[in-house]
């Protein structure tokens, strides 16, 4: 069940590393940004990630389309505030 701490949680690790990931010039640390949040979007509330996936295939595991989750995401979770 997709709670209003789970979304706040998501929302603020995903807010934060957004921030950061789009205002690095370092290919590392966006490289880490992304296996961060991949590993976090593999264990998040099931429920929470079709939310903001849309059912996107490989939301937010991709490197191709990451950017695009990234914002993506955040932008859902923050209407879900």
């Amino acid at each position: 069940m997709t709670t209003k701490d789970s979304i706040e949680e998501a929302y603020s690790f995903f807010h934060q590393k957004w921030r950061i990931y789009a205002h690095s010039n370092s290919e590392s640390q966006k490289d880490d940004i992304e296996y961060a949040i991949s590993n976090y979007a593999s264990a998040m509330d099931r429920g929470l990630y079709s939310l903001i996936s849309n059912g996107t295939q490989g939301f937010l595991h991709e490197h191709s389309h990451f950017a695009h989750d990234m914002q993506q995401a955040v932008d859902k979770l923050e209407t879900m505030l």
